[in-house]
């Protein structure tokens, strides 16, 4: 069985890291540099729920969350595995690393679920 998800969990990790490093650069220049600096104009509350009640920005949003915790969460196993050398703890920290992504990806679809 492992044999088969590896693929899985690779593919996970690929797409997680390219869209992570892609886009969140973005959103952190605009919220964390342009609007403080003044750059930009601060979006008032009602134009961002606005923007994130559409469900193809919901959408979006789901997609980079859980690509970036998978990413994390397979990024994390293998430094355990190889910089900690936990080998021993393969399937405990298996199950840890991407049960806590699978919950954060759970978490974040349910809160874009119930944003009204």
């Amino acid at each position: 069985m492992a044999r088969i998800m590896t693929p899985f969990f690779w593919s996970l990790f690929s797409a997680g890291g390219a869209l992570t490093a892609l886009l969140f650069p973005v959103h952190l220049f605009l919220m964390g540099v342009a609007h403080p600096l003044g750059w930009i104009d601060a979006p008032t509350r009602n134009a961002l729920l606005g923007v994130v009640r559409h469900p193809i920005t919901r959408l979006y949003l789901f997609c980079l969350i859980s690509l970036a915790l998978f990413h994390w969460a397979h990024r994390f196993r293998y430094t355990l595995y190889d910089c900690f050398n936990l080998k021993n703890l393969t399937t405990t920290i298996k199950y840890t690393c991407y049960g806590g992504a699978l919950f954060g990806t759970c978490v974040a679809g349910y809160l874009l679920l119930i944003l009204d």
